[in-house]
């Protein structure tokens, strides 16, 4: 494996690559340490001490997670990339029930450009009205038990906020499409990975400080747990890379034609069905919904939708129940939008080929669909199980961990690390082997690779 890196640094192109792409990683990661101008980052930092544990912490804490830490900073890129990834959902939720932007999804390059500007001018719009509700929120005194968060409250602090925070999520848009032109890997995922690993060093010393193993006084977590947390880390590790990569492999046989004096085709093949088509983005979807209505519930002065929202706050059932129903159902929304049976079924129909058993053109389009529908289920059930890991992990009525400790050990973070990490490696190792370097395994073959 090792030897794999040096050859990917020996083809220039793809050296240039990684080398831009680690190059944005450190733009972006010195950006969410930029102050946003008018807040006192003593007071606010104090404040999420003591935030932590409860509740909103951990609200707080997952929505920081996809900011690198940015969020509880109150730095330029506080909202990281998900008013972003909402703005997807929506363009691809409208694309659907309207005409218009069906037409465009079908207009090839040009059309695709037009529906990504149209996300970036959504993206912007979304930014501005988070952003005025976090001014209003980080203004108040009340929100911070009688702190002083903004000493100079006002339109001019309210409207200097949404502009700074929303410049620094398009700027954070910008980073993200230029790795996927000139970098390797998917832009927004590898942005959205280098701000979860951010958290991975406090959460290895908060581990380190609870289980105090030179002063047995101090120590706060049991051993036993701590044992029990790496194996739940390595066979969560393990389910992740099987579930990603895992595959229904559906066999196609292609008829012999005549041509002339030349017999073409007759050979047999299959169509690699992946039990979990969508990746990670039902994971980032999902959390961008669940969180939005809550974010905004907390920054305003209602009390009854604050009760109300209270109950859809990480550790209450609702809000599992809701995760994971989100999971499933973006699960199936991504794969359908990605995944298209009939197209498939043309093309084998077109070249000659079918599957054993199954009439060519519509049966075998039913059919396509049939498998998928039912292998996407166990995938989606198992992004939803492993998403609910850590508030499961962290009740004080099963081990009582730190939240934090508990979603690095397993959960959303580690999953969408594990998911990034092998999608990256799959694009590399292509790289390699089209220069017929070795790549990662040289015994074996990443599921990607043919």
């Amino acid at each position: 494996m090792l030897q794999a890196y040096v050859n990917a640094f020996k083809i220039p192109d793809l050296r240039n690559k990684i080398l831009f792409t680690l190059m944005i990683i450190v733009v972006y990661r010195i950006g969410t340490y930029i102050p946003t101008p008018g807040i006192d980052g003593q007071a606010l930092s104090l404040f999420f001490t003591r935030m932590s544990g409860t509740a909103g912490g951990r609200l707080f804490g997952i929505m920081g997670m996809f900011s690198g830490g940015a969020l509880q900073k109150a730095t330029i890129f506080a909202l990281g990339i998900m008013p972003y990834v909402s703005a997807s959902i929506i363009m691809q939720l409208l694309t659907v029930v309207i005409p218009y932007l069906e037409k465009l999804g079908k207009e090839g390059e040009e059309g695709r450009r037009q529906l990504i500007q149209y996300t970036r001018y959504l993206t912007v719009g979304l930014s501005l009205i988070q952003t005025f509700f976090i001014s209003l929120w980080l203004e108040n005194p009340q929100a911070f038990n009688g702190m002083v968060v903004v000493p100079y409250p006002g339109w001019g602090f309210r409207l200097m906020t949404m502009l700074t925070i929303t410049t620094g999520t398009a700027f954070i848009m910008w980073l993200g499409e230029q790795i996927d032109q000139y970098g390797i890997g998917n832009g927004m995922s590898i942005l959205i990975t280098a701000g979860i690993i951010e958290s991975v060093p406090t959460a290895l010393w908060q581990t380190y400080i609870l289980l105090s193993p030179f002063d047995l006084a101090r120590q706060q977590l049991s051993w036993w747990k701590f044992i029990l947390m790496l194996f739940l880390f390595v066979g969560t590790v393990l389910g992740v890379i099987l579930i990603i990569r895992g595959q229904r492999k559906i066999p196609v046989q292609y008829a012999k034609q005549i041509r002339g004096n030349r017999v073409y085709g007759g050979q047999s093949t299959y169509i690699p069905l992946k039990v979990n088509q969508a990746g990670v983005i039902p994971i980032i979807f999902a959390q961008s919904v669940i969180l939005f209505p809550a974010t905004i519930a907390g920054f305003t002065h209602n009390v009854g939708l604050q009760k109300f929202m209270a109950n859809l706050s990480p550790g209450h059932l609702a809000y599992e129940i809701f995760y994971a129903l989100f999971i499933i159902f973006f699960a199936y929304f991504y794969t359908a939008i990605t995944f298209q049976p009939i197209q498939m079924a043309e093309n084998l129909q077109k070249y000659g080929g079918f599957v054993p058993g199954i009439r060519p053109g519509k049966n075998t389009a039913e059919f396509l669909d049939y498998v998928m529908t039912r292998i996407v289920l166990s995938g989606a059930i198992f992004l939803a199980l492993i998403a609910m890991f850590p508030s499961v992990v962290s009740s004080p009525k099963v081990l009582n961990i730190p939240f934090l400790i508990a979603s690095f050990f397993g959960g959303t973070g580690l999953l969408i690390i594990v998911g990034v990490v092998l999608d990256t490696m799959k694009t590399i190792e292509s790289q390699l082997v089209m220069r017929h370097y070795d790549g990662f395994i040289k015994k074996g073959r990443l599921k990607g690779r043919r």
